[in-house]
């Protein structure tokens, strides 16, 4: 059954926060975020702007075990990265299904472990790789005090006879800080290693996250600035920015 018990509105605005700041909260949100990034294409002046919706469901399975579903929409942009050139559509629809337990370990390591659905729905090759994949996907994070600390990661692979093949890990580790009125500030990196192409992409994210309550409703509203340490031939660099909103609903 999807879990009755999301956001109460007995929560204070700093347990939300926390919650929020954990992947794998039994918590229905659907967070929105826009990013930007630059000098993209073989002259550096392609830009790509990207769209995602993160809608995240839980469902209780039994007494002691959630399903964790966790789904990334993105809607990319590219302008002059081939001379001259834009394209615009939805890319690769990722899905994560998270098995985790409803109480942490008695080290309070909060965790989550299950499979990751890569699902085609590309308009373009140069939007996303617009083929099947599947893989495997896990998180662990602690959360001491005001401090979140944790790693998301997952591995794909192409499946159903791809055309091209694929073989990419995705390391996100991160740092949260929660302050008593529920701002968090966050560093992490959302970086990729392409097997098949020996590739890293490594940008280092700074954000600023708030609750901010609208009667019952509340939205974490956050912002923030990315640096490219490193990217494919013809990738970004330097710096970027997102913004975003995390929308949460109430039992």
């Amino acid at each position: 059954m999807i879990f009755s018990a999301t956001a109460s509105v007995s929560e204070t605005d700093e347990e939300l926060a926390k919650q929020l700041a954990n992947p794998v909260a039994a918590l229905i949100s659907v967070p929105f975020e826009y990013k930007y990034d630059e000098n993209l294409g073989s002259d550096g002046q392609g830009t790509r702007d990207t769209f995602t919706i993160k809608p995240v469901i839980p469902f209780s399975l039994n007494n002691e075990w959630n399903l964790i579903t966790r789904t990334i929409i993105p809607y990319v942009g590219l302008d002059d990265v081939a001379p001259g050139g834009s394209d615009r559509g939805v890319s690769d629809i990722q899905a994560s299904f998270f098995f985790s337990p409803k109480e942490p370990t008695p080290a309070g390591i909060i965790w989550g472990l299950g499979p990751i659905l890569q699902i085609p729905t590309s308009s373009s090759n140069g939007i996303g790789r617009n083929e099947w994949g599947a893989g495997i996907t896990g998180l662990a994070l602690k959360q001491p005090g005001p401090w979140t600390i944790g790693l998301l990661a997952s591995h794909t692979w192409d499946i159903a006879n791809a055309e091209t093949e694929q073989s990419d890990t995705f390391l996100q580790p991160f740092l949260n800080y929660t302050t008593p009125n529920a701002w968090t500030f966050v560093i992490n990196t959302e970086s990729t290693y392409d097997w098949e192409e020996d590739e890293w992409s490594v940008p280092i994210n700074l954000q600023v996250k708030k609750v901010v309550a609208f009667g019952v409703r509340r939205i974490s509203f956050s912002a923030g600035v990315r640096k490219w340490v490193t990217a494919p031939d013809n990738g970004p660099e330097d710096w970027g920015a997102t913004i975003g909103a995390t929308f949460v609903f109430p039992k």
